[in-house]
């Protein structure tokens, strides 16, 4: 009898991925996508208050010379803002991918769920109490920061009558996402930390420096690589968990990895960008609509198109408003919102 179930679910499972891998149209995203975004930073590099030409960008990287002063500002300022901009984004969008796999929610994401506010939470006490610490422990404070976040929405959503579903999950979220953003304004008006915390809030990747970026680039990567490494179940996991048992998945080790990534991926992204919402719940549903339901294709081509996104969304930042800079999440809030706005009435009836 078991056998003959584990094979009417591969048999399933099988049909499903027939149907919705596309991976010609997976390799061109990887293989242009990375072409779009080494091009997007390499002019995001080159634009700002002083405009400097590729030439001078290609030189400041490969031909360092510390007497030219465009040299200078290329490798201090302007090369790791390019680079936290594709790391930031690429860690929100593999965390968005890998919630709305594990959790078959098509509205989960970090920024709905309380994660990248609990992260700021985090930040905000460290301000306000232990502000001479070290950068480690201001990183350590929003990987805590985010996993209380989380633990909250998802109590919440399994203490209500009828468990855990994707608008009482989005409610919630939105819920918690607020109660800890406004605990974090109060603490930035009481302790006189506005312009510290609101950056946070804000969210934006000026302020990214080449110490981060070493602390926290290697430990995103790591994670990345065992997201790839975890996609084949996650796909599994998708299709239902009754699917994922029969084929003798281990369903609770699957879903603890995955949301260890996933605190980890976003406390890495809100300690070197702040708040950047909705990354992590467009370019998920964006991908799967191009390359299919198998996570192998849909992690990598999200974070391609999730760093590509935050570098469009960072230079159009610089454009809107000049010389003053408009903050990264207001501008991935105006793709955002009416996106989430479209999920929650399509999830409202029942379509989902």
């Amino acid at each position: 009898m078991e056998a003959s179930m584990k094979k009417f679910y591969e048999e399933e499972l099988v049909d499903v991925k027939e149907i919705k891998s596309r991976p010609l149209i997976a390799l061109m995203i990887l293989i242009v996508g990375t072409a779009l975004l080494a091009l997007s930073m390499a002019t995001s590099i080159s634009f700002g208050a002083a405009d400097i030409s590729l030439k001078t960008v290609w030189q400041a990287v490969f031909q360092f010379d510390e007497s030219i002063t465009y040299h200078n500002v290329i490798q201090e300022l302007r090369l790791p803002r390019a680079i936290g901009g594709a790391v930031v984004g690429a860690f929100l969008a593999v965390s968005g991918a890998i919630m709305q796999g594990m959790t078959r929610n098509p509205l989960a994401s970090p920024s709905l769920m309380g994660i990248t506010d609990g992260a700021v939470f985090g930040i905000a006490i460290m301000f306000a109490f232990f502000p001479n610490s070290p950068y480690f422990m201001f990183v350590i404070a929003s990987f805590i920061g985010a996993a209380f976040g989380a633990s909250i929405v998802y109590g919440i959503g399994a203490a209500s009558p009828g468990g855990l579903t994707p608008i009482k999950l989005a409610l919630s979220g939105a819920a918690i996402s607020a109660l800890l953003g406004a605990i974090s304004s109060g603490i930035a008006l009481y302790f006189n930390l506005a312009q510290e915390v609101s950056m946070w809030h804000a969210g934006g990747v000026a302020g990214v420096k080449w110490t981060s970026l070493h602390m926290l680039l290697p430990v995103g990567l790591v994670c990345l690589m065992v997201a790839i490494m975890l996609a084949r179940y996650i796909t599994i996991l998708s299709f239902g968990e009754d699917i994922a048992i029969g084929l003798g998945q281990n369903t609770k080790l699957i879903k603890f990895i995955g949301t260890i990534l996933v605190l980890v991926l976003t406390g890495c992204a809100v300690s070197m960008a702040g708040s950047v919402g909705f990354v992590g719940l467009v370019i998920p549903h964006l991908t799967r609509f191009l390359v299919g339901s198998d996570y192998r294709w849909v992690i990598p081509c999200s974070a391609v198109l999730g760093g590509l996104l935050i570098e469009c969304a960072d230079m159009i930042s610089r454009v809107i408003n000049p010389p003053f800079e408009t903050p990264i999440g207001a501008v991935t809030a105006m793709v955002g919102v009416p996106f989430f706005l479209y999920l929650a009435r399509k999830e409202g009836r029942g379509k989902m």
